[in-house]
């Protein structure tokens, strides 16, 4: 019995290691990028939905007088998304100023979504190898992922912001609201 106890589990274990093995070098082609990506659509989603909570009269609400109004912020991600991805693309942003001259709900929201699919087109056809090309960015030589990876964490940055705006005004950012939604732990 424990001989044959034995053999089954040392099968199932090879099967296991097999199978894992296969998974892994069956990996995404281009790994650094397919991550980045995946990084940057998660961030994304999660701006464009703190931008479609925020109530319209909302938009011209500052914290502090030092700061953006939310609907500057959310115009100053989206033309980030048009600056850092034009960038890697090797061609002019081809929308600016949205910061300036934007100032509804819908207008400032349809922006956004427009940044995030012309980033989503610097991602589309890049590979590892494309990613590690060096261009000029800010007086810098960058690699074409470093600076995508830079506007992705540009933009999480500025999410925070957009959370405390969004507390400020009684409301649970999209995102968190189903951990918000569970009881706190018993202690």
């Amino acid at each position: 019995m424990k001989k044959t106890f034995c053999f089954v589990f040392a099968a199932l274990a090879s099967a296991s290691l097999s199978a894992f093995a296969q998974e892994t070098a069956g990996g995404p082609a281009n790994p650094i990028t397919a991550s980045e990506k995946g990084i940057y659509g998660y961030i994304a989603a999660e701006v464009i939905g703190g931008a479609e909570q925020m109530p319209e009269e909302n938009y011209s609400f500052k914290p502090t007088p030092e700061v953006r109004t939310f609907g500057a912020l959310v115009g100053h991600i989206a033309d980030a998304q048009y600056g850092f991805c034009s960038e890697v693309m090797g061609e002019q942003a081809p929308v600016k100023d949205i910061e300036k001259t934007k100032t509804s709900k819908a207008d400032l929201v349809s922006a956004l979504k427009g940044g995030v699919d012309y980033c989503k087109k610097a991602f589309a056809g890049m590979t590892d190898a494309q990613g590690a090309q060096m261009t000029k960015m800010m007086n810098f030589n960058m690699a074409k992922l470093s600076i995508l990876s830079l506007n992705t964490a540009h933009m999480d940055e500025h999410y925070g912001n957009m959370v405390t705006y969004l507390r400020l005004k009684g409301l649970v950012p999209v995102g968190n609201q189903q951990a918000s939604s569970q009881p706190p732990p018993k202690k």
